[in-house]
């Protein structure tokens, strides 16, 4: 087998780099795609004929579309990392639609890429499109999101988050915050897309955290679509239809930006009158957590970009490769935040 030379060195310390970066808290809760599959079990990759070179290696990559900032980063970390590698990189932006996503994986079927990999816009109707890519030979990765396919064998591996854990994070923070509560709590929850595995799952890990202190009620839980505009939107609604508003628990930060000016224009003090807790820890997120509007932020890293062109490298080798692939991840309150924000890469 070949070695990859300056590449492989390139990969590896890019690699090294983004992990040191990361917090060194563990991911331990399963999500959707992690059903039939352990984290310890290794899947065999697909067998390559020969070793290729990284030059010889395309990439078929279809992305949900630029809905927060969150997504703007972990699309240039694909590309740079991609480009670094040495690789072909086939770039799809499905604009948040499912069958612009099915049409790019097809199209990438169609010209014999190496590997295709995608971040699902939502969890379910698959399962066509992924037996197409295996009879065709061709080895699928999953990042930042799952699918819910009962067929494990139409992926390779799933490289993300762990979004059930999210949710647990910002549910046991809540939970320590209002431990003492003698009344009730009023939640509203502004969710992700429907039907999304982020969406899904850090509704999910949030509920099981809280559900024992018999205080903290959710009183509204409506989609804003991981948009900042559509989180303001729906704040609306929800301080217009609710006097009494104790916490905010929205899927991302771009949601709680959009949420934090409609709380501001009805006048309140974000962070204050209503707690907020989010997901993501982009730069935007960091800076309203910073000023103590944002109480505490659930990390997401969108760096996925090196560990992603290694799991290529691998799959097209033939090498096995972990069936789950669990990204480092922190959290952060506002004094924690304030600490980051300097040194902040997305």
């Amino acid at each position: 087998m070949k070695k990859l030379g300056k590449v492989g060195a390139v990969l590896a310390l890019t690699l090294s780099m983004t992990l040191l970066g990361a917090c060194s808290s563990n991911n331990g809760g399963n999500t959707a795609a992690d059903a039939g599959k352990t984290d310890s079990a290794a899947t065999k990759a697909p067998a390559a004929d020969a070793t290729k070179e990284a030059k010889d290696i395309t990439l078929g990559f279809s992305q949900v579309g630029a809905e927060s900032g969150w997504r703007s980063a972990n699309t240039k970390s694909i590309q740079d990392s991609a480009k670094e590698a040495g690789y072909t990189l086939k770039f799809s932006d499905a604009q948040q639609k499912q069958e612009n996503q099915i049409k790019a994986l097809r199209s990438f079927i169609q010209q014999k890429v190496d590997v295709i990999s995608f971040s699902p816009v939502v969890e379910s109707g698959w399962d066509t499109v992924l037996k197409e890519a295996k009879a065709a030979g061709i080895p699928v990765v999953l990042t930042d999101r799952a699918v819910d396919s009962k067929d494990t064998s139409l992926y390779v591996t799933f490289l993300g988050s762990d979004f059930v854990e999210e949710g647990r994070k910002a549910g046991k923070w809540l939970t320590e915050q209002y431990k003492d509560a003698s009344e009730d709590i009023n939640i509203v929850e502004l969710q992700g897309t429907t039907g999304s595995a982020p969406a899904n799952d850090r509704m999910a890990g949030f509920a099981e955290t809280i559900k024992d202190n018999p205080h903290l009620k959710v009183i509204a839980s409506q989609t804003g679509d991981f948009t900042r505009a559509k989180g303001k939107e729906v704040m609306q609604a929800f301080l217009k239809a609710n006097k009494d508003i104790d916490v905010l628990y929205a899927h991302n930060d771009d949601m709680a930006l959009g949420a934090i000016q409609a709380i501001e224009a009805a006048g309140l003090k974000p962070g204050q009158d209503i707690k907020i807790i989010s997901v993501d820890a982009v730069k935007d997120g960091m800076q309203a957590a910073s000023e103590g509007k944002i109480n505490f932020i659930v990390e997401c890293n969108p760096l996925l970009g090196p560990q992603l062109m290694q799991v290529v490298k691998d799959v097209v080798d033939g090498k096995p490769v972990e069936a789950r692939i669990v990204t480092e991840e922190t959290t952060f309150t506002s004094e924690q935040a304030k600490e980051a924000l300097p040194s902040r890469q997305y």
